[in-house]
């Protein structure tokens, strides 16, 4: 590869070339370094990865970790992207999650409050010192509880956000149960915060059960860890957490650089902050390439989640994931297509068994039907400022990727699937039965049938 460098002689300026030898491509990849919150198509990526090549990462907590650590800037602390083999805008990454496994011992969350003399204009993205004024300072644990975030250089308090009710929970070695502890507990986790949350040595974030919340207590819940941040980067910089229609809604307008307009968001918006529960092991991901090399990218684990995160947030845990990730060519997707395990999907969308196939021909037969759809389940992920505008876009999405009028996705949905909520207010899924005919059309047909046939 060659690259252009401007060598200054005097007054003359000149042209010289360097030979940098271009990085071979690896079969199979460790991830274990962080950005500072902002998704930018200009840095340098991991990688390269090889078309069909495996990622091995440990991921960062999302949502109060990073909320609570003012030099990271997006909201999370998303793993470093990766350039990947072959990957061209207007293709699209196919990735199968192979495993996840949580090595947090402990974790603390809740509903925020943002506290408005501490931020301009987004607390995610912008925040400010009330003490000494510094944006994006530099801060300190000092002690527990909830004014435990100082900033370094005045020792003020200075986090953005507030629990208005939060819990410390606890989960079980076998990475199938949790349940909230009272306050004694919750101080002898904050005492080994980075212990308990096993923060990956790279990661800046502040350990957020350093707050020890304890407003529930015995409150059992069953995990099922999944990724709430899992996709490709957009081609415009932006904070990882606004990638998407709901909470990129604020960077409309922002006082701050990061500012979009609502048609460069939706231009370069990919949809990777998705908080959709059946994001997990086994499941697969299909997502546009806007960038060269797609610059995929890791993070927001969670240790459980029921649809619509309605609380905003949910039990963010630290955990090592391992993806099997390929290229498809020329498939151009305005955002994520997920493709859940069977059990996940709903009743309506379920693959058809054999023995219904052969009650559905005798009835066709009874009828004068020729010919029965050959179909598979797929689901079209939307985003927008709320759910009703996430519906639409997913809908549209849905419609112009299998050439069938919105009306006809309707249908669909209606009979052979199901509109469900991923995230409050404004991430869904369009699911519904898809002829094998238009998949192929699509360019999708492969990691379809191989997901469910």
């Amino acid at each position: 590869m060659t690259n252009g460098l401007q060598v200054l002689e005097g007054t003359k300026q000149v042209e010289s070339e360097e030979i940098v030898d271009k990085p071979q491509a690896v079969e199979t990849l460790f991830v274990n370094e962080y950005i500072d919150g902002i998704l930018d198509p200009q840095k340098e990526m991991l990688g390269p990865l090889k078309d069909g090549g495996t990622i091995i990462a440990n991921t960062a907590p999302g949502c109060w970790g990073p909320m609570i650590t003012p030099t990271i800037r997006g909201g999370h602390e998303v793993t470093k992207p990766v350039f990947i083999e072959g990957a061209e805008v207007g293709d699209a990454i196919v990735i199968k999650i192979k495993s996840i496994q949580v090595t947090s011992m402990a974790t603390s969350s809740g509903h925020d409050e943002a506290i408005i003399d501490r931020f301009i204009g987004d607390p995610f993205v912008s925040v400010k010192c009330p003490g000494c004024g510094k944006l994006h300072p530099r801060t300190v644990v000092s002690g527990i509880g909830a004014q435990a975030i100082r900033c370094a250089t005045c020792n003020t308090e200075t986090s953005p956000f507030k629990m208005t009710n939060g819990y410390t929970m606890v989960l079980n070695h076998k990475s199938d149960l949790g349940i909230t502890v009272g306050r004694e507990g919750a101080r002898r986790i904050a005492l080994d915060a980075k212990n308990y949350m096993r923060t990956p040595e790279n990661s800046v974030q502040n350990p957020v059960v350093a707050l020890a919340p304890s407003d529930l207590v015995g409150v059992m819940a069953r995990m099922r860890p999944f990724l709430g941040q899992l996709g490709t980067t957009p081609s415009k910089a932006m904070p990882d957490s606004h990638n998407a229609g709901d909470f990129g809604s604020f960077l409309v307008g922002a006082p701050h650089e990061y500012a979009f307009t609502q048609a460069e968001l939706d231009m370069h918006r990919t949809d990777g902050h998705m908080d959709i529960s059946r994001v997990r092991e086994g499941a697969t991901i299909i997502c546009p390439v806007k960038v060269p090399g797609g610059g995929l990218y890791i993070g927001d684990m969670h240790a459980m989640q029921g649809d619509g995160e309605i609380a905003g947030h949910t039990t963010d845990v630290a955990g090592i994931v391992q993806l099997q990730v390929s290229v498809l060519k020329k498939v151009a997707l305005e955002g994520p297509i997920l493709l859940p395990n069977e059990e996940d999907l709903p009743y309506t969308a379920k693959p058809f068994t054999k023995e219904e196939k052969r009650r559905a021909r005798e009835l066709a037969e009874e009828y004068g039907v020729k010919q029965i759809e050959d179909v598979f389940p797929v689901s079209v992920v939307g985003s927008g400022t709320t759910l009703n505008e996430a519906t639409d876009n997913a809908l549209g999405r849905a419609a112009r990727l299998f050439e069938m009028t919105v009306p006809e996705v309707m249908n669909r949905a209606t009979i052979t699937g199901s509109i469900e909520i991923g995230r409050h207010p404004g991430v869904v899924t369009a699911t519904f039965q898809v002829p094998k005919t238009i998949l192929k059309k699509a360019r999708i047909y492969k990691p379809v049938k191989k997901q469910y046939d």
